[in-house]
């Protein structure tokens, strides 16, 4: 068996411990330890330790030094169960020692999946502009159980969801009126589905924000792109320019009727 000869305190932190131990060759540095496994195995000058209470000493000093870890993680904000598990992994904490800490900050309520969500979704209405599906997207890959996903998602209501999409709609409008109205219809209803609104609430937000132009609002719209088209077509003339700036211009939203006027106004010019 080998003796504890010598106990030290760690200059840069004085919450471990050095053990230094004489295995029959003299006194030399054994390990390091926690102030609480040191505590609990009462180690002290003078003990002997066999190969197993070494072992164990050493397991339960895994274990502290993973749970520290952990609770810094968790002192910067909330985390999933599956946050804290991914997080030990990267600092190459072994499967059963992070169970053993997660288990434990369970128990002492530091983790709680449930709680975690609801505050999470909270957090993302009340800050960002992102529908419910997105939000449920990311829990999925914090590790939220689909049960409790179904029920979390309730923090985000059908009236509150309109609500928010309803205000993107509204700046999306104000920004992009060098396009036309049919146009501004189709990208406003990408940017609402890439942001996880439902087709239902989709629907509702831009049928109360679509604003119908008046002729001269679609007129200037259909100059602008007219003049960003012609600048691309102008190799083009007679029949041939005609045809390939209506294409271009059909594509942009423009009806029929309006791309004629605009040819015609642009001809008399």
């Amino acid at each position: 068996m080998a003796i504890i000869t010598k106990i030290t305190t760690q200059q840069k932190n004085q919450d471990r411990f050095n053990v230094f131990m004489d295995y029959g060759k003299g006194e030399e540095y054994a390990f390091s330890i926690d102030s609480d496994v040191l505590i609990k195995y009462q180690l002290k000058k003078g003990m002997e330790l066999d190969d197993f209470s070494f072992l164990e000493i050493q397991y339960q000093d895994d274990i502290r030094k993973a749970y520290n870890l952990a609770v810094n993680y968790l002192a910067r904000r909330m985390r999933s169960e599956k946050e804290i598990n991914d997080y030990l992994l990267k600092k190459e904490m072994d499967e059963p020692i992070i169970k053993e800490v997660i288990h434990k900050l369970t128990a002492q309520k530091y983790i709680n999946d449930e709680e975690f969500a609801i505050a999470y979704v909270r957090t993302q209405v009340n800050t960002t502009d992102k529908g419910p599906s997105v939000i449920k997207m990311e829990l999925k890959e914090k590790g939220i159980k689909e049960s409790t996903l179904l029920q979390v998602l309730e923090e985000f209501p059908l009236n509150q969801q309109i609500e928010k999409a309803t205000k993107i709609a509204e700046k999306f409008f104000q920004k992009n009126t060098k396009e036309s109205s049919k146009i501004q219809k189709q990208k406003l209803e990408n940017v609402l589905m890439r942001k996880g609104y439902s087709f239902e609430v989709i629907a509702i937000a831009v049928n109360e924000t679509e604003v119908s132009k008046e002729a001269d609002e679609e007129m200037d719209a259909i100059r602008f792109q007219g003049e960003k088209a012609h600048r691309k077509l102008s190799k083009f003339n007679g029949y041939e320019y005609r045809q390939k700036m209506k294409q271009a211009l059909y594509r942009k939203g423009f009806s029929i009727d309006l791309i004629e006027r605009f040819l015609a106004e642009r001809e008399d010019s």
